[in-house]
């Protein structure tokens, strides 16, 4: 919890989480931004600083839940859009733009032949997942402990330890029943899991998110790529994360594996609510219309404002910036390794257990006994009092990010060797006195 510093500080944020309390279920619109006693209610967003309603600065390492690669309010982006604005805003017809962001993602990603779009990454998980059942005809589909795909039922579980629970109330057993969850990094354990399974795919992140941004090892992608080509299943890579932010070509480029399908979001759409799939041509012309007119026989996909102008037109200026200007991935990507080797040098010099994880401009920090390679050794050995205890610490310097339990950071291109100097800092300012929590 928060101490007193922070509630002195942030009387207005108090008020409105008061207020919000009435109208909004826990005074949120997703559970994982509230921390106590309330969350910071944000007035303004430049850069990498957002500020509060009392005018409080913090360097924002949450970066919009790390879509916001270039910053806070990128001027491209939002000269782009308010140039569309004032031509169109959703119209509910196929546009110029779509087409635009659809050459430029297939350009950059080379495993991705035709996409669609979608409105957020939970729905692109969804469709991905029924596109795999119809092209394979079977049933089974792998996801790994601690991977995080979005709300989609027969993926919301393994989140979090106990991994054989549904991940919220609601979620019918049967929705589950063709569900198998897989260890991370442990590709003989994978094994023995799912070679008599009627197996349609394994669906996994390259670095875990929400599982503590620990990045896959490097033989493990390819072992995965090799047994569903064994086992004739598709291997899909949800790359909502680290599509474009680890590579122009994301974590599949980074590891030289190629998926048969990608499951986009965030970075894709310029700062706008977006989601995407895409990937072999023969799997993805199961939602073609011109060739298979009768809607029983293809895969269905839409949505009202799917592939809108706004979104598309923003997440196509900000791709085209970023393959114009690569030395941007060299910047953030030393400017993470610094924070990450920083962070664990303080902890070691001041006899702190505590590791780092991620890659490129992820960043994982892990109150553990040893450095985690996997999201059940991190999510069942964590010192959650140390979190926490270091979120306050962070909060109450001006630096935020979420969440308390379980730091994972993005270093936008707006951060500065300062601004990492300083969360090196405060970690072993935290380090020198975490004797006494």
């Amino acid at each position: 919890m928060c101490g007193a510093r922070f509630v002195e500080k942030t009387p207005s944020s108090k008020i409105l989480f008061e207020r919000a309390k009435s109208v909004l279920p826990g005074g949120v619109s997703y559970s994982i931004r509230y921390f106590d006693p309330y969350p910071i209610y944000v007035s303004r967003a430049e850069g990498q600083r957002i500020w509060d309603l009392d005018g409080n600065a913090y360097t924002d390492y949450w970066m919009g839940h790390g879509a916001l690669i270039m910053g806070h309010g990128y001027r491209p982006v939002i000269e782009a859009v308010k140039n569309q604005l004032e031509k169109y805003g959703h119209v509910g017809f196929p546009h110029e733009w779509e087409v635009r962001l659809a050459e430029q993602v297939s350009r950059m990603m080379r495993s991705i032949e035709l996409l669609r779009f979608t409105n957020s990454g939970t729905e692109a998980a969804m469709y991905s997942i029924r596109l795999a059942r119809a092209y394979t005809g079977k049933r089974f589909v792998g996801k790994f402990e601690g991977g995080w795909h979005g709300s989609y039922d027969c993926l919301h579980l393994g989140v979090n330890p106990p991994y054989d629970l549904p991940g919220s109330l609601g979620i019918l057993p049967e929705s589950l029943k063709y569900t198998v969850i897989l260890p991370y990094n442990d590709l003989e354990g994978i094994r023995r899991l799912v070679r008599s399974l009627d197996l349609a795919a394994i669906v996994v992140e390259p670095v875990l998110g929400a599982g503590g941004a620990i990045p896959a090892e490097p033989e493990f992608l390819k072992g995965l790529r090799e047994l569903c080509d064994e086992l004739d299943a598709l291997l899909i890579f949800d790359e909502v994360i680290t599509g474009f932010r680890l590579s122009l070509g994301g974590a599949q480029q980074v590891y030289g594996v190629k998926p048969d399908l990608t499951i986009l979001g965030k970075i894709l759409g310029g700062g706008f609510p977006v989601g995407g799939f895409g990937g072999r041509r023969d799997v993805m012309e199961l939602l073609d219309q011109l060739k298979r007119p009768d809607p029983r026989k293809r895969v269905f996909q839409g949505g009202t404002f799917a592939a809108n102008p706004i979104t598309t037109r923003a997440g196509y200026t900000l791709l085209r910036d970023l393959n114009e200007n690569p030395e941007i991935y060299r910047k953030i990507n030393e400017l993470g390794e610094r924070a990450r080797r920083g962070i664990e040098e303080a902890f070691e010099k001041h006899g702190l257990t505590g590791y780092t994880t991620g890659l490129g401009s992820m960043i994982g920090i892990h109150f553990t006994p040893e450095k985690p390679r996997d999201a059940r050794y991190a999510q069942l050995n964590r010192d959650l009092k140390l979190a926490r205890s270091f979120f306050k610490h962070m909060l109450d310097n001006g630096v935020v990010y979420l969440t308390r339990e379980n730091p994972h950071l993005f270093i936008s291109v707006s951060h500065t060797r300062e601004d990492i100097e300083k969360l090196i800092a405060l970690a072993e300012d935290f380090a020198k006195t975490s004797s006494t929590l």
